[in-house]
């Protein structure tokens, strides 16, 4: 049973990918990591040696804590974080309950080299529409949460990319980019291990709405019009993504959540 520090793999799941999700703190030993080189969504690796240095940029978090097992590593880090004033849980059960429970993983060898500061940094073209800002969403809720977003002039996205140490993408010729009739979301869907019925709900939306198949979703067309309305809305593109977070946290808990709900006006009734 859970208590007030720890929390069951199913209720994190049910966090994870939105935005109320806990900050997640990977501290398995380096054997154990490269048994199953696979995180959390959302999760960061940090060793428990060094908890009272990284610790401390966590003020103001909420935090689990994974370790392979849930036991001596994990309690002993979030014990440490809650001496610090950091509100600190321990996954039930650890990585190991997790992978026992069929929940996703993603391959850590996937995720682009993070800057000085912790992130990974990515570029693309200005002017987001539908992919461009899809796919940010799906990097901060199940990737990095601290992910950061250039965009730049479509012609210097490959420049920025190498002078910046970023990782492009939606561009041609690029690793996280169209794939045949695929999205960039539904590569980075994919390719993250992140197939889940919400988001390969959410896939089919996206590539509907970016592609101009809206015959694929009848949710497409509501997708397109709402980005679209977006776009026109700011200026700013730093602005639109902001905003554009909201929407999909939206659209996904429609897709996890709510498919089957309806909404029916009430039948008046007409005095004879």
């Amino acid at each position: 049973m859970s208590s007030y520090t720890s929390i069951s793999s199913e209720k994190l799941s049910r966090l994870i990918g939105t935005a109320k999700a806990p900050t997640l703190v990977d501290v398995r030993l380096d054997e154990d990591f490269a048994a199953d080189p696979r995180l959390i969504p959302g999760a960061v690796r940090h060793s428990h040696l060094d908890v009272q240095e990284w610790g401390s940029r966590l003020t103001g978090q909420s935090v689990v804590v994974v370790c392979q097992k849930g036991q001596k590593l994990s309690e002993g880090t979030a014990a440490w974080l809650r001496c610090g004033n950091i509100t600190a849980e321990v996954l039930e059960g650890g990585h190991l309950a997790w992978r026992e429970a069929e929940l996703p993983t993603v391959p850590a060898d996937k995720i682009p080299k993070r800057d000085k500061r912790g992130r990974t940094v990515w570029v693309t073209r200005s002017r987001p529409k539908i992919d461009r800002i899809a796919c940010p969403w799906l990097i901060r809720r199940f990737v990095d949460p601290s992910a950061v977003f250039l965009f730049v002039t479509s012609a210097e996205v490959e420049a920025v990319a190498e002078r910046f140490e970023a990782t492009p993408f939606d561009i041609e010729n690029v690793f996280w980019s169209h794939r045949g009739e695929l999205c960039t979301f539904d590569v980075m869907v994919k390719e993250f291990g992140l197939s889940t019925p919400a988001l390969e709900r959410l896939s089919m939306m996206v590539r509907a709405a970016d592609t101009a198949r809206l015959d694929l979703s009848p949710e497409a067309p509501g997708l397109l019009a709402a980005s679209l309305g977006l776009s026109r809305m700011f200026d700013d593109d730093l602005e639109q993504l902001s905003a554009g977070m909201l929407l999909y946290d939206a659209f996904y808990r429609w897709c996890r959540d709510a498919t089957r709900e309806t909404h029916n006006w009430p039948t008046s009734k007409v005095k004879p």
